[in-house]
């Protein structure tokens, strides 16, 4: 089964005129050029946006992204 990766899911949450915090985090990580955009691992996303991703100010958010993502793939 194609499972698209976690960042072309992200994307699709962006939007330049809502500022709520899950859209700030599929905006911010557009510009990053970094970004692990072929994962779905989420101990490789989690481990990537710890240690890189100054613009979350929250872990928690990308948990929320994170269960949206995997109800949708299944």
């Amino acid at each position: 089964m194609y499972r698209e990766s976690f960042y072309r899911y992200l994307m699709t949450l962006r939007d330049p005129n809502k500022h709520d915090e899950i859209t700030q985090f599929a905006n911010d990580a557009f510009y990053d050029q970094e970004f692990p955009k072929q994962a779905d691992d989420y101990e490789k996303l989690s481990n990537y946006l710890e240690m890189n991703a100054s613009y979350l100010p929250s872990m928690s958010i990308f948990d929320d992204v994170w269960q949206m993502y995997l109800d949708k793939m299944c």
